[in-house]
């Protein structure tokens, strides 16, 4: 028989041995379980990054102004790494002060401060704005929104590229939803001290105070607190929104809406359903001891098997019960072991989702057993057979 941690039931078997079998929890579930008017929409856990709510998510589409969201990554990086600080001004150019469409109302042949053109991209969603930035950062908005495409391929957004830096229809402008969220966590955690830019309801630049176009931030109780608007006859009402209650953050994508209306109360209501429907669960933390695998000729009779990161999951508060998670080894497994080595896997299933796997590791070293021991080892093992307890 082989020994697993408290509360598991196992059983023992030559070769593969299955070491527990657990009443636990999944990441993810089939994401038809709920449906949504939008166009195109995403819902992911922030910290688990499940995916609550998929449809088309993959697909290229116009982004309209929220792929201003990239643009201002390019500009947090500069503020990061030092090259760039809020107070520095950029000269507003001829071409910048003609830009059409949402405006922060820059003037021409004056300077804005990068806090300030922050200020007018995030909350008065400013094209403008971010012309003054493409052409202070790379010469022309051209080379800006090349730089762009590359940067998103470096972070891993797959379906995105740019050809300008404020969202002007264009065939060759696109974005996926699931890059928008991918986008929008990483402004998150890599820019933890510029995100509060997205809470801001409203801006006065030049005289002119304009509000946040983002909705939800009006939302009492909705705990919203970011990210951007679009729009376009292509793209629709959109939304990239993220908002966190009681320590849990959920990031949504909706595309496609017809009308600003529209637009708010399917954002609510999917992300009001995200909080309500699921939640998180801490099921180990990092190097836990998750169960023992029996060692072959070792100093040792058992290793432990640990989990080498925290494991947070999320799943439906109805579909708890029926999920099961099962923990895999070769096993016996052979000395001499050395601490950190994969032994294991903790696989989650459960009906109609994906499996999702967690390595296991040794949690010590186990020597191996001298020439003498070795050899009355294997003995016992031809004449007994493997241990049963």
């Amino acid at each position: 028989m082989i020994h697993t941690v408290p509360k598991t039931r196992c059983r023992a078997s030559r070769g593969q041995a299955w070491l527990a079998l657990l009443p636990l929890l999944l990441l993810a579930w089939p994401a038809q379980a709920f449906d949504t008017a939008a166009r195109e929409a995403i819902l992911i856990d922030f910290d688990t990054g499940a995916v609550l709510l998929d449809k088309n998510a993959d697909t290229p589409a116009p982004p309209a102004s929220m792929s201003k969201l990239m643009t201002i990554y390019m500009v947090f990086e500069r503020l990061k790494a030092g090259t760039l600080t809020l107070d520095d001004p950029l000269p507003v150019s001829e071409k910048a002060w003609r830009t059409g469409g949402s405006k922060m109302f820059v003037k021409v042949d004056t300077n804005v401060t990068v806090g300030d053109l922050l200020q007018g991209i995030i909350v008065q969603s400013g094209n403008d704005a971010c012309v003054v930035v493409a052409e202070a950062l790379a010469g022309s908005e051209q080379a800006f929104a090349q730089k762009m495409t590359e940067r998103a391929r470096e972070i891993g957004l797959t379906n995105s590229a740019f050809t300008n830096s404020y969202g002007w229809p264009d065939p060759g402008h696109y974005m996926s939803p699931r890059d928008l969220a991918h986008l929008t966590e990483r402004l998150i955690r890599d820019f933890p001290d510029y995100f509060h830019f997205f809470a801001e309801t409203e801006f006065t630049y030049n005289g002119i105070k304009q509000g946040n176009r983002n909705p939800l931030l009006y939302k009492e109780g909705l705990g919203a607190d970011g990210m951007k608007t679009g729009h376009t006859e292509d793209a629709g009402y959109s939304l990239t929104a993220t908002a966190e209650r009681e320590g849990r953050r959920l990031i949504l994508v909706i595309t496609g809406l017809g009308s600003v209306s529209d637009r708010s109360a399917e954002a609510e209501r999917i992300l009001n359903w995200g909080f309500r429907d699921t939640r998180n669960y801490a099921l180990f933390k990092a190097g836990e001891t998750v169960a023992e695998a029996p060692v072959w000729l070792g100093e040792e009779a058992r290793v432990p098997l640990v989990i080498v990161d925290p494991l947070v999951v999320t799943l439906r508060r109805d579909s708890r019960d029926d999920m099961r998670v099962a923990v895999v080894a070769d096993a016996p497994v052979p000395a001499p072991i050395v601490a950190g080595t994969r032994l294991a896997t903790l696989t989650v299933t459960a009906p109609e989702a994906q499996p999702v796997q967690v390595p296991l590791v040794a949690g010590a070293d186990v020597g191996q057993l001298g020439v003498v021991a070795r050899l009355l080892s294997a003995l016992r093992y031809l004449v007994f057979g493997p241990p049963t307890s």
